[in-house]
Parts: C-alpha cells; sequence; structure tokens
C-alpha cells in the first residue's frame, strides 16, 4: 500500500514537474508583456512586473493591429470550414464508396505528405500572381490568395477516413434503403457521428492556419492583407527588438487559440480516444 502510494506521488510529482516546465515560457511571455523596456534583460530576471506597465499593448496597438486580427481570423475560419467540408467529404469517399482505382489514388495522396511545402512555394506563388493579373480580386495579396492553398489538406483526409471507415456500414445502407442520397448521408449522418474527429481536424487546422507565417509573409505585400504573425513580425527592426510589444502581441494571438480549444476540448478528446476505447471494448 505504501509502494503504490509513493509511486502515486512520484507520477504526481513528475507532472507537476512537466507542468511547470511547459507553462514557464507563457508565464515569461505575459511578463515581458506588462514590464518597462529596461527591465526585459535585467539580471537578476525579474518573473513579476514590477513596475507594471501597459506600454506593450500600447505599441501593439498603435500597429493596425484591428487589421491584422480581422484577417487571421478571416483566413483561419475559412480554412478550418473549407478543410472540415472538403476532408469529411473526400474521407467518406475514400472510406465506404466503391470507385476504380480508390486505394490507389489515396496512396498518392499520402505520397504527397513528404512532399514540403517550401518545394511548391514559388510554383504557387507564381499562379498567385498570374490570377492577380488576370482578376485583381483573386491571386497575391487577397484573400483567396491566402486560403486557397490551405482549403484542403491531405491529413485531414487521413484523419477523417480512419474515423469514418469505424462507422457500420449497415447504418448508410439502411440510410440508402430508405432512399437517401450520398450528399443526404453525408450531412445527416456522416458530419454528426464524426463530430469529434471533425473537432480534432478543426483544432489542428485552426492552430496551423493562425500561427502560419511563411506563406503570408510571402503572399501578401499590403498592411491590408497581412495576418498577426506577419504584423507582429514587423516589430522587429534592423537594428533593434521592442520585446515589450512582441511579447504583448503573442499574448494577444494565444487569447484565440485558448478559446477555440476551450470550446472543443471535450470533442477534442473524445476524437483522440475513439480508437482506443473501441479497441478497448
Amino acid at each position: 500500500m505504501k509502494g503504490r502510494s509513493l509511486r502515486r506521488t512520484l507520477v504526481y510529482a513528475a507532472l507537476i514537474a512537466s507542468a511547470v516546465i511547459m507553462l514557464g515560457p507563457f508565464f515569461w511571455t505575459l511578463s515581458t508583456s506588462l514590464k518597462p523596456t529596461s527591465d526585459v534583460f535585467s539580471s537578476p530576471p525579474k518573473w513579476i512586473p514590477n513596475p507594471f506597465t501597459l506600454q506593450g499593448y500600447r505599441d501593439v496597438l498603435a500597429l493596425p493591429f484591428p487589421r491584422y486580427l480581422l484577417n487571421s481570423i478571416v483566413v483561419s475560419f475559412s480554412v478550418v470550414t473549407l478543410n472540415v467540408v472538403f476532408a469529411t467529404a473526400a474521407a467518406y469517399a475514400f472510406a465506404k464508396l466503391r470507385f476504380p482505382g480508390r486505394n490507389a489514388l489515396f496512396f498518392i495522396l499520402l505520397l504527397t505528405l513528404m512532399v514540403p511545402f517550401q518545394v511548391n512555394l514559388i510554383p504557387l506563388y507564381r499562379i498567385m500572381v498570374d490570377l492577380h493579373n488576370i482578376s485583381p480580386l483573386i491571386g497575391a495579396n487577397t484573400y483567396f490568395g491566402l486560403i486557397a492553398p490551405s482549403a484542403v489538406q491531405v491529413f485531414g483526409i487521413f484523419l477523417m477516413r480512419q474515423f469514418i471507415a469505424s462507422i457500420p456500414d449497415a447504418i448508410l445502407e439502411s440510410a440508402r434503403l430508405d432512399g437517401a442520397s450520398e450528399f443526404r448521408i453525408l450531412r445527416s449522418i456522416i458530419f454528426p457521428l464524426a463530430a469529434p474527429a471533425i473537432a480534432t481536424l478543426a483544432i489542428f487546422t485552426f492552430v496551423t492556419a493562425w500561427n502560419d507565417f511563411l506563406w503570408p509573409l510571402i503572399v501578401t505585400n499590403t498592411d491590408s492583407m497581412r495576418t498577426l504573425p506577419v504584423g507582429l513580425a514587423l516589430l522587429s527592426r534592423k537594428n533593434t527588438v521592442n520585446w515589450t510589444a512582441t511579447m504583448a502581441g503573442a499574448v494577444i494571438t494565444v487569447i484565440p487559440m485558448l478559446a477555440v480549444f476551450a470550446v472543443l476540448q471535450r470533442r477534442f478528446i473524445e476524437g483522440l480516444t475513439a480508437g482506443a476505447v473501441k479497441g478497448a471494448s
């Protein structure tokens, strides 16, 4: 009994230590955002701001910050919505429909996961420039240019296919016997049953889109279209960095991610453990 209690105490101690280590950088970011500039590199380091100041947040808001925030919200939620719809529909086709070359096509899609995004960067940018020359509403420096390359991702198709494959075929056959079309099955059966996997996909996609820096940096060239990561990078100048403003921007940037995870947390955990629960039963 004492041995079990000791092991439990050691496990709790290890978990608490791990939590402190992981939360340490976040606390330091918050602390730095509230410090005067002179205290950022003070020795010994000051974990608690003294004096307390909001100048870093004022510096961030002096930028076109509301526009950066709006662009990030529009791009991130658009990418999430498109990925959920397209990835779920494609995954349903690969998991439950029978057509020639299905497995070969899915295998080819998985091969594309091995190709780094940087390989396609220049061709993709040239396409966006050409599209912008055709119409100023699409292509480079537009919402279309920011959203289109991430509208559907192979990882999302793979994730959703693995979950949808576990849905019993009898449910789908019953719906077909009742006269339901494939689109009706997708809308009324697949989407509700796949809610845990959709929440998992939504969180992964949102975090990726919200933090994306390289593509928005390349495809945008005006403040009116820049996203938060790119806008915050502008705080770094050639010979100096406004660390308090940078940390204040990082604090504001992380809040939407925490909110999305808080809303989808229960479904997210269900999605991650669905396969394990199914196998255990």
